[in-house]
């Protein structure tokens, strides 16, 4: 399990947190399990390091912000030999589901930032 060392960047589109007592191939396995343990699916690119979807397009686009979607890119990286990174990006403006549903993708991102901070 990696430890949370400090967050160094955080605004409405990313964040990127640093963590010790892991390599990138550890960290992006502890991601991918807990990316999907909070119901986000791989949609490209391999476990801890591609997009992760949770929700229905097609449905947040029928009903709008009363159906939940969000839709981000995950990257760790090596800083040095004993501390790794993880770079969170939001590919979904919430857009479909008006204001309410920007609000919703601001707000999920913030969430996912507060989750991998807690360890």
């Amino acid at each position: 399990m990696p430890y949370f060392l400090k967050n160094e960047v955080s605004n409405d589109l990313t964040f990127t947190h640093l963590y010790t007592g892991m390599n990138t191939a550890q960290l992006a396995q502890w991601v991918d399990q807990s990316l999907t343990s909070q119901k986000y699916k791989l949609r490209f690119g391999e476990a801890g390091n591609g997009e992760y979807e949770k929700g229905d397009r097609t449905m947040r686009l029928l009903f709008g912000a009363l159906v939940s979607y969000s839709k981000i890119q995950v990257a760790t990286f090596a800083v040095n030999d004993s501390t790794s990174g993880l770079k969170v990006n939001r590919t979904t403006t919430g857009m479909s589901g008006g204001l309410i549903g920007i609000n919703q993708v601001k707000k999920e991102l913030q969430r996912l930032a507060h989750v991998f901070s807690q360890i």
